[in-house]
Parts: structure tokens; C-alpha cells; sequence
């Protein structure tokens, strides 16, 4: 019986689109209630808080499993030399600079104000300003009282501590630390389970938490919603054909047109999935295919989808500040930055889960704001908008990232990428393997003499 092609397996189909047309759908059901009824948009603000609570519980394990994993990651892609401690340093610069326009953006639009909405535990906000630590009080809070204790009681700096101290631990150990390392992975993956399955409930979050939000403010929440919306989207764009274009150019003089226009299936496929994990195959095969070798594929491509997370560096940042803005408690500077570098810290290794992004916001709320946490529900109805861009944008950043290591390692051929932009050498999309031209200077082989 004949193996059956790539092209007649079908292809598994994706029901978390369904559940993004659910969020959408709650969304204007939301609205429309907040309008028409807004006292009865207003009761439903404890949905809103039920799922944002939900998200609160996956916080301990997700950051424990991503820090532990991710510190494994540093140290295997610093094994490889030059190229990986490259790619790692470039990776930092980068992020740095999405969080510095993200920032500059963000204080300049003043993402939610106006609303002046409130969390929806007055009384526990309340106590939380009362109990208020100098700074002696809150390093030594970062130590938990026994090992699993952060777990229990939802600390999170305490749960970042005991994962640093088990990330590095576990490097030490070398081979013998490799099998509790896949015990971690198996974990995550439970852990994800569950936070997919919370994610269901999310078209009932938002409902709830939209319907508050619009019934409490009226069509204030809607202008405050579609600036930051807009704001983040503009944001992507400036940064990918400003910051990234400019990069490319000097880096390796190629056009970011080009190299964005041959990756344009794959925008399609991200744009359908809201997920740049779903390309991550397709671009180590174009990246082989476009002249960068295979060693800088396959340290770059991979590590990147952890590290180089640009467009999560904006969203994260202008998410806080909407949040932060719109309960009229506004950041300072130095606090803006330290949250958002915990942020960015606590992302690495779930890029492309669904629901990462907002667990990561709630995370970084809750380790220094957390009267500002139940804010988070505030943000969810738009996400799924915001994914969008966030995906596009990280996928852009990994793809000009290993173009551009490739060309400071000597291990990109020019000659090859003109011949595929200019269409000489087409990608074979049926296979996705490297069909890379003979060249017609090489004389046939003699036969061998037997």
C-alpha cells in the first residue's frame, strides 16, 4: 500500500479558533450589555474577577517550569560557541529596545485614562497599602520560609528565587540532572494542559470583565480599548520596519521588504493561528533555504522562540501601563522598568502557549502591584487582537535575527538570497526540504573505475 503524501494527510484541525470567535463574540455581547444595562454590566464584573483568579493560580508553576527550563537553554546554547553567546547577547540588545519604544510610546498615548476604574477588592487593596515594606522588609520577603512554601502561598519573587536556585543547581549536575530536566518538561507540559483548559473559560472572563468595564465608564472604555489597541499595532510596525529594518540593512544589507515578502505564507499561517510557534518548521527550512547554514538555523531559530520575544516586550509594556493608568495608579519610571524586566525574565520558554501572555501580566502585576492585578480582566477582551500583532511581530524579529548572526558568522551566501528573492530560486513548498540549484560550473562525475 503506498505511503500517503504530505499533501493527502489532512492537516489536524485547530479548535482554539473557535475559541477566539467565542472571546470575540463575548466581547460585543459585553459591550452591547454595558450599553444597553449598565447596571447589569456592572454586576457581572465578578466573571470578569473568577477568571482572572483562575490565570492567579497557574502563575507559581508556569514561572518555576520556564525559569528551570530556560536557564537549561542558556547553558546549552552557550555550549555551542560563538554563534550561540551571540545570539544571546543580540537577543538581550533587542528586547532591550521593544521595551524602550514600548515605554516611550506608552507615556506618550497614556494608555486607559480617563476611566478611573477601580480593582474589584477594594478592601484587599486596602490592606495591601497599609502593609507597606521598606526595603530591607521586602529583599527578605524574596526568601520563602521552606522550599515549596512560594507555591503554596502564590509569592511569586519567592518562586522566581527557588527556580533560579533549581535552574543553576540543575546545571551543575551536568548529566545527572538530565533526567529531573525532563521530569520539569513533562511538568510544563501538564501545567499548559491546564492553563489551555482555563483559556476555554476565557470568552465568559471577558464577557464579564467587558461588560464592568462599559457598564462602569460607558464609551470611555471603548476610545481607552481602540487606543491602546491601535497604539500597540503602530508600535509593532515602527519597530519592525524601523528598528529591525534599519538592523538588517546594516547588518547584512539586506532589504526587509525582501525577506518579509518571501516569508509571506508564513504571516498568513500566524495570522490564522495567532501563534508563531505554528511556523517555527517552515522558517528553519526557508532560513536553510534563503543561504543561512544549518548550524546557525538550528541554534538561532529555536533559541530565539524563548529568547527574542520583541513583540511580547511591547505588549507587556503598554498592557501595564493601560492597566495601571486606568485604576489611577499611575508608575514611575523606575518601577515601570524593573516590572517590566521581570516580565520579560518570566516569558522566556512559553512563547506560542495560549494564554502565556496573560499569565505573564498577571505574574508581573502580582509580584509588585498586586492591587492591580484584578486589572488584568480589564485588558483580556482585546488580547486575542493583540496576539495577533505580538505573534507577527516575534516572528519578524527571529527572522532577521538569524539572517543577521548568520552574516556576522560568515555563514550566510548573498549570492544564493538574491537568487531567491528575485524568484530564481523558488522555495519548494510540498516537501519544505532545501532545493538548492546545481551549479553549472560542476562537470559531471566520471564514471568509477571498478
Amino acid at each position: 500500500m503506498p505511503t500517503p503524501t504530505p499533501e493527502a494527510v489532512a492537516p489536524k484541525r485547530d479548535r482554539t479558533r473557535y475559541l477566539y470567535l467565542a472571546v470575540i463574540a463575548a466581547v460585543v455581547l459585553g459591550v452591547a450589555v454595558g450599553l444597553l444595562w449598565p447596571s447589569v454590566g456592572k454586576s457581572l464584573a465578578p466573571l470578569g474577577t473568577g477568571f482572572v483568579n483562575l490565570i492567579k493560580m497557574m502563575i507559581s508553576p508556569i514561572i518555576f517550569c520556564t525559569i528551570v527550563l530556560g536557564i537549561g537553554s542558556v547553558a546549552k546554547a552557550a555550549k555551542v560557541g560563538k554563534v550561540g553567546v551571540t545570539a544571546l547577547v543580540y537577543f538581550v540588545v533587542m528586547s532591550t529596545f521593544a521595551l524602550a519604544i514600548g515605554l516611550v510610546v506608552g507615556n506618550l498615548l497614556h494608555p486607559g485614562s480617563g476611566l478611573h476604574l477601580n480593582p474589584a477588592d477594594v478592601s484587599k487593596v486596602h490592606q495591601q497599602a497599609e502593609g507597606g515594606e521598606g526595603t530591607t522588609d521586602f529583599l527578605l520577603g524574596i526568601i520563602p520560609k521552606t522550599f515549596v512554601s512560594a507555591f503554596t502561598e502564590g509569592e511569586v519573587l519567592q518562586t522566581l528565587l527557588v527556580a533560579l536556585l533549581a535552574g543553576f543547581a540543575l546545571q551543575k549536575l551536568g548529566k545527572r540532572g538530565e533526567p529531573i530536566l525532563r521530569g520539569v518538561e513533562h511538568i510544563q507540559r501538564l501545567v499548559f494542559r491546564v492553563l489551555s483548559m482555563i483559556m476555554w473559560a476565557a470568552p465568559v472572563g471577558a464577557f464579564g470583565a467587558i461588560a464592568a468595564v462599559v457598564g462602569a465608564t460607558g464609551w470611555g472604555a471603548l476610545r481607552s480599548l481602540l487606543v491602546i489597541m491601535l497604539g500597540f499595532y503602530l508600535t509593532c510596525l515602527v519597530f519592525v520596519f524601523g528598528v529591525l529594518g534599519a538592523v538588517l540593512w546594516l547588518g547584512a544589507r539586506v532589504n526587509i521588504f525582501s525577506l518579509l515578502r518571501y516569508l509571506g505564507r508564513e504571516f498568513l499561517l500566524i495570522l490564522s493561528t495567532s501563534s508563531s510557534e505554528s511556523a517555527l518548521p517552515r522558517l528553519i527550512a526557508k532560513m536553510e533555504h534563503l543561504g543561512v547554514s544549518k548550524p546557525v538555523v538550528g541554534i538561532t531559530v529555536p533559541t530565539g522562540y524563548s529568547f527574542n520575544l520583541d513583540g511580547t516586550a511591547i505588549y507587556l509594556t503598554m498592557a501595564t501601563l493601560f492597566i495601571a493608568t486606568a485604576q489611577d495608579q499611575p508608575l514611575a519610571l523606575g518601577e515601570q522598568i524593573t516590572l517590566l524586566l521581570f516580565m520579560i525574565i518570566a516569558s522566556k520558554g512559553a512563547a506560542g502557549v495560549s494564554g502565556a501572555g496573560i499569565a505573564t501580566l498577571a505574574s508581573g502585576l502580582q509580584s509588585h502591584r498586586p492591587e492591580l492585578v484584578d486589572g488584568v480582566g480589564f485588558i483580556l477582551g482585546i488580547d486575542r487582537f493583540m496576539s495577533e500583532a505580538r505573534a507577527l511581530t516575534n516572528f519578524a524579529g527571529n527572522a532577521v535575527a538569524t539572517v543577521l548572526i548568520g552574516s556576522w558568522m560568515k555563514e550566510f551566501d548573498r549570492d544564493r538570497s538574491r537568487q531567491v528573492f528575485a524568484g530564481q530560486s523558488p522555495f519548494d513548498e510540498a516537501t519544505l526540504l532545501d532545493e538548492k540549484p546545481a551549479e553549472p560550473a560542476a562537470p559531471a562525475p566520471a564514471p568509477a573505475n571498478t
